[in-house]
């Protein structure tokens, strides 16, 4: 008797309520989230890259105008290439060559229009400033000219390296540190969780030290890809592999398990695309190219590029959105540091004998 109750028990069939407590107990429901998660990031990680760089177009591109632009031949050539362009150039008017180009070496330009004496045009494109921007112009430029009679001489005054024809290596090499610098991150988190927090953030420094050297390394030394002011890109490199491991710790500390949906959205959906390393910041989406400057992807883009191509001319707003974001990220880990789920518990003291 006792045998046969106890086997009717177990074979009764569990209720909804039961079924659903053993349902989230069990390893399915977050593999299940995590296959909608992946579906939806994957559309989003499309969707983010097509939107921003399949069709680049001319939003906004600062340029300089020299010489008597206001009547004749000068005047039709810039009307024509504001028509063509959907009145996306920026003129500003400059008294001198020099002055101009001074403006391009601080990046404030992106080309330079001189009507000059006699009847032709010179436009000065730069290469350095955005491969995709100049190529714009350079297109437009003569067609505009043909269109309007006037004779166009366009040239580059501030070529891409050799070994960098398109200008996608500076991108290329900010995203190895992007990425390595999170994945280091959840590396730690798995096989090193016991790290203390201040351990945790001086690993951290180390790998992306040592990770950043070994990239400008590869990318100058042996591919002689992009001839690097090597101190200079290895520090900037490090610090954006830092800052990135960092994010995700702190994404860590506030989500737990879940830490890497911020972390991939904010620096890979959001701050990869809007960077301008792939498609300048004048030919991206409005938005895209404003948010772009504040989050550590574009950043670093924008640091790394001025230490190759504008030497001497660093700006210091690249370093404090990275130093930021980097301060931000352990501040909140160190404050909040009792959820991360890291970390070990001090080793109780042997008591006396």
């Amino acid at each position: 008797m006792s045998d046969h109750g106890d086997h009717g028990a177990h074979g009764r069939v569990p209720t909804r309520s039961e079924r659903w407590a053993a349902f989230k107990q069990s390893p399915f429901l977050p593999a299940t989230v995590l296959v909608f998660i992946l579906a939806a990031a994957a559309g989003l990680f499309a969707g983010s890259y097509t939107y921003s760089m399949a069709n680049p177009t001319p939003h906004r591109i600062p340029t300089a105008v020299v010489g008597a632009q206001d009547t004749g031949r000068g005047k039709a050539f810039l009307d024509g290439m504001e028509k063509a362009l959907n009145a996306s150039l920026e003129v500003r008017r400059y008294d001198s060559r020099a002055a101009a180009r001074q403006d391009v070496e601080e990046q404030q330009v992106f080309a330079i229009l001189d009507a000059g004496p006699g009847d032709k045009v010179t436009l000065d494109v730069s290469g350095a400033s955005g491969a995709s921007v100049a190529q714009v112009l350079a297109e437009t430029a003569p067609k505009v000219g043909a269109e309007v009679g006037v004779p166009v001489t366009v040239k580059d005054i501030k070529p891409l390296q050799e070994g960098d024809p398109r200008g996608l290596a500076i991108f290329y090499i900010s995203l190895a540190a992007v990425i390595i610098g999170f994945v280091g991150a959840i590396q730690l988190s798995v096989h090193a969780r016991g790290l203390n927090p201040a351990e945790r953030i001086g690993f951290t420094a180390l790998y992306a030290l040592l990770g950043a050297f070994v990239i400008a390394a590869v990318v100058d030394w042996w591919l002689g890809a992009v001839d690097l002011p090597f101190v200079e890109s290895w520090l900037i490199l490090a610090l954006t592999m830092f800052t990135s491991g960092m994010v995700f710790t702190m994404f860590n500390t506030l989500f737990g398990r879940w830490a890497m949906i911020p972390t991939w959205g904010l620096m890979v959906l959001l701050g990869n695309p809007s960077s301008g390393g792939a498609v300048s910041w004048p030919l991206l989406p409005s938005v895209l190219g404003h948010i772009g400057r504040w989050l550590p992807p574009g950043a670093s883009v924008n640091a790394q590029h001025t230490a190759v191509y504008f030497g001497g001319h660093q700006h210091a707003f690249p370093f404090l959105v990275l130093g930021g974001w980097a301060l931000v990220a352990c501040t909140v880990f160190w404050v909040w540091r009792h959820r991360h789920p890291g970390g070990r518990e001090s080793a109780p003291a042997h008591a006396g004998v």
